[in-house]
């Protein structure tokens, strides 16, 4: 899992804290004394998790490690994002099987700062064109072939890994953006016909979500996720790094830029050789 300085600073949003205190909550109010003979049996002296809680305990764990593979979260915020569910989801069962008093009030405290502090979202600088129907998208890729590129990212909203490489996408699209390379989204919940011309699944257990796909000219020339001939998905994780070396984006970026400078000098070479025929 990677660690980066921005990531520890994002951590101070109220987000990330309060959802790390829901996460420890039952540990921290088991393993402290006063709390735990306050809050349990005062009886209870040793404060010590009996066989029932370190099987809900052990459960979690393997969950959230399958889960956040799955995820391909390798960042810090990543990781967290994508087990805050599955652990708060096991303290509300630890806090049920304390007391059914106390696991009602946990879920009221969830339920309300979820309402009152939603993941924050990437409020970055972005060069992206959100389509609004698979004709819009259709309509862009047909327009300027001759040296149009672009990078479409088919998502939803509620997948995760979507989620987490929105903000990778807009940083990338300031970044590489030029005359010739766009990059675009399109959410295939509310527009399926756009999922069903490029063959992706949008279900729940999809792992073709996101799937990036690289046009050239119009054409599809290079996507991730890819998939062999049987349907079989081959896992991509959705990292900075990775993407660039998956599309070659600095290649295809110079290329771009390259076909740009001709475009213009062309124009001039036009303008001047228009000049000179209005002289004579």
């Amino acid at each position: 899992m990677v660690i980066q300085k921005k990531e520890l600073v994002l951590l101070l949003k109220p987000y990330y804290w309060v959802n790390i205190v829901l996460t420890c909550s039952y540990v921290f109010c088991k393993k402290i004394e006063i709390l735990c003979h306050y809050i349990f049996s005062p009886t209870d002296k040793t404060c010590e998790f009996n066989a029932k809680e370190l099987e809900i305990l052990l459960f979690l764990m393997i969950v959230v490690m399958i889960r956040t593979r799955k995820a391909g979260s390798v960042t810090m915020i990543a990781y967290l994002s994508s087990s805050f569910l599955y652990t708060k989801a096991a303290n509300l069962l630890l806090w049920f099987y304390a007391d059914v008093r106390y696991g009602l009030f946990f879920t009221a405290i969830v339920i309300v700062i979820s309402l009152l502090l939603p993941e924050p979202t990437y409020s970055g600088p972005e060069n992206v064109l959100y389509f609004r129907s698979l004709a819009t998208l259709e309509e862009a890729l047909k327009e300027n072939k001759q040296h149009n590129v672009w990078l479409v990212c088919f998502y939803t909203v509620w997948n995760p890994t979507c989620a987490n490489f929105a903000p990778i996408f807009s940083q990338l699209s300031v970044e590489y953006q030029t005359k010739y390379l766009k990059f675009g989204k399109i959410d295939i919940s509310r527009f399926p016909d756009a999922a069903k011309k490029y063959n992706i699944s949008d279900a729940s257990l999809s792992r073709q979500l996101p799937t990036v796909i690289l046009f050239k000219n119009g054409v599809e020339e290079l996507r991730r996720p890819t998939y062999d001939s049987k349907g079989k998905v081959f896992k991509f994780f959705f990292t900075e790094p990775n993407f660039k070396a998956a599309f070659d984006l600095n290649n295809v970026y110079n290329e771009c830029k390259i076909a740009d400078k001709k475009t213009n000098c062309d124009a001039e070479e036009k303008l001047k050789t228009t000049k000179k025929e209005k002289k004579t």
